[in-house]
């Protein structure tokens, strides 16, 4: 059929422009405008990486990173935040099937991981400052610190909206903007593992070469 006859042949008002349509459902909008968010995230996170990747060897006579990085400690990091973000992905199929206990269980985990990881993270920062590797010492420590502190203060952001969110199901249950909230905050746990997979390959284990 030729497709002019075809549109022809539909009544005139049956075809309603975009604006006429009414505006689009809400669950659209959010997942449209935090991939938006998570995406600009990611711009920002590319930035930093590059700075790193223009300043690792601007030591000034410092410390570098073959003398301060501990492998063992960062892999043990990279564990906890994986395995966090698999607890995530159950949390979310609990979410979808209304377990209540499967969630506030799986939430659990995924927190206390992420709770393991920025302990280690913290202790990692505080050994580097009392061995005299502050930011301030060299070009390469201070986007050292940037990048990798960047990246546990959204690590800190999300266990606040974790812990956040499970009051919000304990109050409201699973309505449909709770739902979508957790869907957002399962979406920006997976970036930020993500994320350091690529951090913990650069900095740790291209880093850590003499």
């Amino acid at each position: 059929m030729n497709i002019a006859v075809a549109i022809d042949d539909v009544a005139e008002g049956e075809m309603l422009s975009a604006s006429e349509a009414g505006p689009a459902p809400k669950r659209i909008v959010v997942a449209f405008g935090f991939w938006i968010f998570l995406l600009s995230d990611i711009v920002m996170f590319s930035a930093l990486f590059a700075a790193y990747a223009v300043l690792m060897h601007a030591t000034a006579g410092g410390p570098t990173g073959a003398q301060l990085f501990n492998q063992v400690s960062a892999a043990i990091e990279t564990a906890c935040l994986l395995v966090s973000s698999y607890a995530c992905g159950l949390m979310s199929l609990a979410v979808g099937a209304r377990r209540r206990a499967g969630v506030y269980l799986w939430a659990a985990v995924t927190f206390v991981l992420g709770a393991c990881f920025l302990g280690l993270e913290l202790h990692e920062f505080a050994g580097m400052i009392a061995r005299g590797a502050t930011p301030q010492r060299s070009a390469f420590l201070s986007a050292f610190f940037t990048l990798v502190g960047c990246h546990g203060l959204h690590v800190a952001v999300g266990l606040v909206w974790l812990a956040v969110m499970m009051v919000q199901v304990a109050v409201r249950d699973f309505r449909a903007s709770v739902q979508r909230r957790l869907l957002c905050f399962a979406l920006f746990w997976h970036a930020l593992d993500i994320i350091w997979v690529w951090l913990f390959t650069v900095v740790y284990l291209m880093g850590a070469r003499p």
